[in-house]
């Protein structure tokens, strides 16, 4: 095993274990036949080339990436709804299994660029054969309109290398506030959009049965 390798092993595992954690949450609603906040959950762990350049640009070395780089085990959990945030996030605050170190609001903080998502980096515990070791991981909570809005940024980011022509710019920061403004109606009509989810999931359940 390469020293990569090896320097990756642990958040691999963090990533992994905490997947199947967030993604049981939602399970737990479902059995209790109770809206979901969590939509799904995503995990990766940042790719090789993407921790040099960030550790280049910010001339961290690599014995002190494991302290001052926050995200490279990244997880992302997905909400239908703006409220729904608010609820994952006090969700995580209470977990026993790992501490949240640092919260950063980019919902009520709008980044310049219209950027929005809400940021909370944690402290996890990972059993090595060496014995427990804690590294940081970063969970983004946002919703689905501002996850669309966020991945077509991050593509086009690295197209123009983060100098968008003024056009562009222009379009992206509409396309912000129209994805907000998506995000706010569909928050008005969230009752009615929970109860025919709900009786479209008894009536599934009921033709599931039936068969």
């Amino acid at each position: 095993m390469n020293q990569w390798d090896r320097f990756l092993t642990p958040y691999r595992q963090a990533v992994d274990e905490l997947k199947i954690k967030l993604k049981g949450l939602r399970k737990i609603y479902d059995l209790e036949q109770d809206a979901s906040p969590i939509e799904f959950v995503t995990g990766r762990v940042k790719p090789l080339t993407s921790i040099i350049e960030k550790a280049t640009e910010r001339e961290i070395p690599f014995d002190r990436l494991h302290e001052e780089m926050y995200d490279i085990a990244g997880l992302r959990i997905m909400c239908q709804f703006v409220d729904d945030i608010e609820i994952v996030v006090n969700l995580l605050r209470q977990r026993k299994d790992f501490k949240v170190v640092e919260e950063r609001d980019y919902i009520n903080n709008t980044k310049e660029s219209g950027y929005r998502s809400y940021h909370v980096i944690i402290e996890y515990p990972i059993e090595t054969l060496e014995g427990q070791s804690k590294i940081l991981a970063e969970i983004q909570i946002r919703t689905l309109a501002m996850n669309f809005w966020a991945t077509i940024e991050h593509t086009l980011r690295y197209k123009y290398d983060g100098d968008y022509p003024p056009e562009i710019q222009k379009r992206l920061e509409n396309a912000a506030e129209a994805a907000f403004s998506l995000d706010e109606e569909m928050s008005e009509i969230k009752d009615e959009i929970q109860e025919a989810q709900r009786y479209y999931s008894k009536k599934r359940a009921k033709k599931h049965n039936q068969e």
